[in-house]
């Protein structure tokens, strides 16, 4: 069968606004209770990788984390929590001056402690992800060094409670092994829905350190791997280059070619080509380079000197510690040889090009080259 992909024109965070158009748009995948049954406890998973102004699109917007908890409430659901395992601080830290704790507050949802966790099978999950019946994906439409974009398998990385996210870069150090992880972790939960952020996106260097650019959609499944590849045909990037949506077709999680997604919009069915003419931005900020396929990609230890690598911007670094902190690594590919009079300097020897230091840069110091 086909996924379904919801695209609903949004233009503006107005908090009406955005709660008319996700109620249109679960109308259009059939309903809520079609999708969960009412005696269910459901978990609302945004992205909170970190703490930052609302306007720089790090962060799933407060108005939409807030219209689904209406709409549950509305539609008679009263087990509602909300909860992420942030890379720095925790949840309701995040959440703070944002207003989104305000609206979770307003319509009784419980900021759940994903620091609270244990291991199940290969996963060590926060316990609101075990306990919860029905996990609501509320990802953001963003760019990502490691995967390229970050939207639907992405954003449940963050299921993973505390240091153990870190710790899964060191064991899954390259694209393609971290992928097959997101999707066994996928396969592990089982979102029931996902809902992408994608009234303004990240662009250029992200998860976090990205600019802010409007695409003006909400986009809704419940294949998270079709919501993602939709993602990549709107900014002109071929699916097939994501490693996640490979890979999450072959494992069975769901689909990415575009004869097996069906896209749904307001005034009826469109095709890609027709989503891609509406809503697309060819000159969208991504990386849609080519992965070379050859005889020197055996030899990767020999060629890492010549892959992506971090770098920090020296004019713009203020020397805070954060990227050290969040270095996986034993021993630290990233550190301060000199007090603190200068910025840290990388051990590339060391480095597995997992990015989680520029990710969790709040100053936009750590670029990709």
């Amino acid at each position: 069968m086909k996924s379904k992909v919801i695209l609903v024109p949004c233009d503006s965070y107005e908090e009406e606004q955005v709660y008319e158009k996700i109620k249109t748009g679960i109308s259009l995948l059939g309903g809520w209770e079609s999708l969960i049954r009412k005696e269910e406890k459901i978990l609302l998973k945004p992205n909170l990788v970190r703490k930052a102004e609302v306007s720089r699109a790090v962060i799933t917007h407060p108005a939409v984390v807030g219209a689904v908890a209406r709409l549950l409430r509305e539609n008679g659901y009263e087990h509602l929590g909300c909860g992420d395992s942030c890379g720095v601080g925790d949840a309701r830290k995040v959440m703070e001056g944002t207003g989104m704790d305000t609206l979770l507050d307003q319509y009784d949802v419980t900021v759940e402690d994903f620091g609270k966790a244990s291991m199940v099978d290969d996963f060590y999950l926060a316990r609101p992800v075990q306990e919860a019946d029905a996990l609501i994906n509320l990802c953001k439409m963003k760019t990502h060094a490691l995967e390229r974009v970050t939207g639907g398998v992405k954003n449940l990385y963050g299921c993973i409670s505390g240091f153990h996210k870190a710790q899964g870069h060191t064991r899954y150090p390259n694209a393609d092994s971290f992928a097959r992880m997101l999707i066994e972790l996928n396969q592990k939960i089982r979102p029931r829905l996902c809902i992408m952020d994608a009234v303004v996106a990240m662009e250029g260097n992200g998860p976090t350190s990205g600019d802010p650019i409007p695409m003006n959609l909400i986009m809704i499944g419940t294949d998270p791997v079709a919501v993602d590849s939709v993602f990549c045909h709107l900014v002109h990037l071929k699916p097939e280059l994501v490693p996640t949506n490979i890979h999450g077709e072959r494992m069975g999680l769901g689909q990415w070619k575009e004869e097996m997604i069906q896209i749904l919009t307001p005034d009826g069915e469109i095709s890609m080509q027709e989503a891609v003419k509406r809503y697309g931005d060819p000159d969208y900020n991504v990386d849609r380079r080519k992965q070379r396929k050859n005889i020197w990609s055996k030899f990767r230890y020999i060629m890492k000197p010549f892959g992506k690598r971090p770098y920090i911007v020296d004019a713009d670094c203020k020397k805070c510690g954060i990227c050290v902190e969040a270095c996986p690594v034993e021993g630290k590919a990233i550190t301060f040889k000199n007090g603190r009079k200068e910025p840290p300097k990388y051990d590339y020897k060391k480095c597995i090009r997992c990015f989680c230091c520029q990710e969790m840069c709040p100053h936009k110091a750590i670029q990709v080259r």
